[in-house]
């Protein structure tokens, strides 16, 4: 949260002084749903609690800000944003080939909260916390209490960045960099700016999507004071979770310079149509928001349900850009 102002010696007693109020994208995020079974009872869909996991969720609990849940469809166990977040009976399968490290982020460490795997940049995990729980995460393992690029006010991350002339583009990660608070963004911006050989900022960030009211006047400030041109990399799986307040907050974020781009992941009963992939492309299109990636699955522990095989995505990605395999509108 961001300091109350200053209130000078002789201004009322302290007990007169009521606390600055917290911004209300942090009070929404408090309010996200946590229990799977308050989930499924705002969907209608109370029988299909037999399916969730108890272990699973006490492992990577359930996290999900209530507006993303007013985007999934009321009474389909098979919404494409529920199959997302919900800690289902698939996660406790342990399947060869699936692994807590997923991407090797272990071996291409740094420092700590600091990760090097191509020449040019530096990822920070800037932060454990999410504002909703991705049942697929490739990070959903991640040792944040010990490897978060925040410990001890930035400075093993910015001593590695600054002892590196070929770092020229900085990437903020996480977990969520949009979770933390604008002052705490601030300070490492600030820090980074001494830098003379840092160039670019690139943003990963599910928040516009997931909770839009974090685009905020403060945020938008944060952003526009920045001397580098700036990438913010959204998330975004399908087209239904875009909405009104997703747009307005993308169309923030490029006014105040930014360039948007969307990766996605490409996720068995989420996406793996070639209507639902061109969907997702032509709606982040009217949202400002150019298709960036399509990932393959990582293969993390608790994920193989998402799995979808080489040859299919290769097949829907050839498709893809088959206009024969869409009719026309």
């Amino acid at each position: 949260m961001m300091k109350p102002d200053m209130i000078p010696a002789r201004s009322a007693p302290r007990q007169n002084r009521s606390p600055q109020a917290a911004p209300r994208w942090q009070q929404l995020w408090r309010d996200a749903v946590r229990d799977p079974a308050e989930l499924l009872g705002l969907l209608g869909l109370d029988e299909f609690a037999g399916r969730i996991s108890p272990a699973a969720s006490t492992q990577f609990p359930l996290r999900v800000p209530r507006g993303f849940v007013n985007r999934m469809r009321h009474g389909d166990a098979n919404d494409p944003l529920l199959r997302q977040v919900l800690p289902l009976d698939d996660e406790e399968r342990i399947v060869p080939g699936f692994g807590l490290d997923a991407v090797g982020d272990s071996a291409a460490r740094a420092g700590a909260g600091v990760i090097r795997k191509y020449r040019g940049r530096a990822l920070l995990v800037a932060t454990g916390s999410c504002a909703i729980n991705c049942r697929y995460c490739f990070r959903r393992h991640f040792p944040y209490a010990d490897e978060t690029a925040a410990r001890g006010q930035w400075a093993e991350a910015l001593a590695i960045i600054a002892a590196d002339p070929s770092i020229d583009e900085v990437i903020l990660s996480g977990g969520d960099p949009l979770s933390l608070a604008d002052g705490k963004l601030a300070e490492l911006t600030d820090a980074l700016a001494n830098i003379p050989h840092v160039r670019r900022l690139r943003i990963h960030t599910r928040l516009p999507v997931v909770l839009p009211e974090r685009v905020d006047d403060g945020l938008i400030a944060w952003l526009r004071g920045l001397p580098w041109p700036v990438a913010v990399v959204i998330h975004a799986n399908h087209a239904n979770e875009f909405d009104g307040t997703v747009d307005a907050a993308l169309a923030r974020l490029r006014e105040a310079g930014c360039l948007l781009l969307n990766q996605a992941v490409l996720l068995k009963g989420v996406n793996d149509s070639v209507d639902a992939l061109a969907d997702l492309c032509e709606r982040g299109h009217r949202a400002g928001v150019l298709p960036y990636y399509l990932h393959q699955l990582d293969r993390v522990s608790g994920a193989a349900h998402f799995e979808i095989a080489d040859a299919d995505a290769l097949a829907l990605h050839r498709d893809l850009g088959d206009p024969g395999k869409r009719p026309l509108a």
